[in-house]
């Protein structure tokens, strides 16, 4: 295909947005990153103190869900850490594990809200859970399915291919709540658990969580702009 101009006139904000969310994660990362935590505990220590106050026993995973039975590991890279909730599994970057930093228990904090999630049975990360096959398929199906479409002049399979494409927009709209209650649940777990000792501390926690909720605001947009895009396209060869 051609390079169309208009897709850039759509994208260029939110790619701007993109870079800029990007930029905040890595800045409050990196500034927080190396401001030790009032309580001089790693993200480790962490995830241990706020599992140990829901009652797990540091034992392997049991036969239920959520805080009670949520295992530790360790995953490579940087800011890679995550919630598995099919195995139940707390991922934490060797950075975040062994630092104590404010960052790190931030961190920790998040993930281990995501768990709290899984074992409410909350209903966004439900939806978003039972939106992941759709999602898959029509991420790469449907951007097939509108040119093909237009290359073939069938209107109804590039509305279609709209419709399947729409899923991606509609898995960021979930994921946004999802990611705004787990950090409400980590500050909320850290403050409980008397994790945040000081206004720095609660400062650099809020620093750190907000910075990475941009990045889900700037996903969505994201989304929304190519739907918009393609619903334009398509719209537009239907008038022509």
């Amino acid at each position: 295909m051609n390079y169309d101009p208009i897709y850039l006139c759509f994208m260029l904000p939110t790619l701007l947005f993109t870079m800029f969310a990007q930029w905040r994660v890595s800045s409050a990362y990196s500034k927080w990153g190396k401001i030790r935590n009032s309580l001089n505990i790693t993200g480790l220590d962490a995830a241990r103190r706020l599992l140990s106050a829901a009652g797990n026993t540091g034992a392997v995973v049991g036969s239920g869900a959520g805080l009670a039975n949520v295992r530790l590991a360790g995953v490579g890279g940087t800011l890679t850490d995550n919630y598995d909730p099919s195995k139940n599994t707390l991922y934490l970057s060797q950075a975040v594990a062994q630092n104590p930093s404010v960052a790190s228990i931030a961190i920790a904090a998040h993930e281990l809200g995501h768990a709290s999630q899984q074992d409410e049975g909350y209903g966004p990360l439900r939806l978003r859970s039972m939106l992941v096959p759709a999602v898959n398929i029509g991420s790469s199906l449907g951007w097939i399915m509108i040119l093909g479409g237009l290359l073939l002049n069938i209107i109804q399979i590039s509305w279609l291919g709209v419709l399947f494409f729409s899923l991606g927009a509609v898995f960021a709209l979930c994921t946004l709540p999802v990611e705004l209650n787990a950090s409400k649940r980590a500050r909320a777990m850290l403050a409980n658990n008397g994790m945040l000792a000081s206004e720095e501390d609660a400062r650099g926690v809020n620093d750190v969580l907000n910075a990475a909720a941009l990045t889900y605001v700037a996903g969505l947009a994201t989304a929304i702009m190519q739907l918009f895009y393609f619903i334009s396209m398509v719209g537009g060869r239907r008038r022509s």
